[in-house]
């Protein structure tokens, strides 16, 4: 049933541009789609190991600027290729030198990252390449990137799911609760954690490579937007970050949130995403679906986890009856 169920979806979800003839809508599911995709990959890594990074919008820059300099000069599939293999190397190197640090040590290393990336990027334009910025050049049309991010939120939700019943899924969950506790029992966290990152690092970067040919034009200040990070962290963590659909309840509410904030006070956005984040930790620490879990909604818990309504309690409930 849950097959039928999910194969539904997905043909849902790939029709909707076929039936959708205003564009305003059409870029709106971009949108939802690109921070679906994003938080549910940030999660795969911060959701078990309870590591918060604020790298997303490093890896998503990497893919756009190399969706930018090689998408005029190799064939798209071979762009995807290329960008997801600089992702992974980068996740590489910087999981090895980062990972074992811990709390705000690697939250700081994180949110530096991008703008490091960024200033690099912007010196070697203006230094090597003479000039700022780059035009985009690529035949993508609105739906294909539509359909090449459901394509990348589907293959995200399956990698997640794999992983939650994989032996990885096991370690970095002891990870999360006590560290130490792992390395005593034989886990090689350094190995789990890199492993973890890099996945979620490379569909951060597919993501970004996916949406540059929405743009016509791109620099280092819009590819390496830190508040990329922010928005993936803050719907991430709304939604739950400890489940799998988790982040697309926070993308759903947050990202028309996100959109009506930038376009009233674009001024004042910044502050707005600090509130907002301020306001879910204080209000909803562990996110808004496991709150509706202890509300006992009848069919919310099988939906999410597959398990019968009410859990435990309730079979012990219908024994009793």
């Amino acid at each position: 049933m849950r097959l039928l169920s999910a194969a539904a979806a997905v043909l849902v979800l790939a029709a909707f541009p076929l039936t959708v003839t205003n564009e305003y809508w059409l870029g709106y599911a971009i949108n939802v789609l690109q921070f679906a995709t994003l938080a549910t990959a940030w999660a795969m890594f911060s959701g078990p190991t309870r590591y918060l990074s604020l790298a997303s919008a490093a890896f998503f820059g990497i893919g756009a600027y190399t969706a930018a300099v090689l998408a005029e000069h190799l064939p798209w599939p071979a762009v995807l290729a290329a960008a997801l293999l600089i992702g992974l190397a980068i996740a590489l190197l910087v999981g090895l030198a980062t990972l074992r640090l811990a709390g705000v040590h690697f939250v700081i290393f994180t949110f530096g990252l991008a703008e490091l990336i960024r200033q690099l990027v912007t010196w070697y334009e203006a230094n090597v390449a003479k000039e700022i910025g780059r035009y985009i050049f690529a035949e993508i049309t609105q739906r294909q990137i539509y359909w090449q991010l459901a394509a990348l939120f589907a293959l995200v939700l399956f990698t997640g799911w794999a992983i939650g019943r994989s032996r990885l899924g096991l370690a970095l969950r002891v990870i999360g609760d006590d560290e130490t506790v792992a390395r005593h029992l034989g886990i090689d966290t350094t190995r789990s954690k890199v492993l973890l990152f890099m996945l979620s690092a490379g569909f951060m970067t597919l993501v970004g490579t996916v949406m540059a040919p929405r743009w016509t034009y791109i620099d280092a200040g819009i590819a390496f937007n830190p508040n990329v990070s922010f928005q993936v962290m803050i719907m991430a963590l709304f939604g739950g970050a400890g489940s799998l659909f988790g982040p697309l309840v926070g993308v759903l509410p947050l990202t028309a949130l996100f959109e009506f904030l930038s376009a009233r006070f674009p001024n004042h956005f910044s502050m707005m995403l600090g509130l907002t984040f301020l306001a879910i930790v204080f209000l909803m620490p562990k996110g808004a679906l496991h709150a509706l879990q202890r509300i006992r909604l009848p069919t919310w818990p099988a939906l999410v986890h597959g398990t019968r309504a009410g859990g435990a309690n309730g079979s012990a409930r219908e024994r009793k009856a």
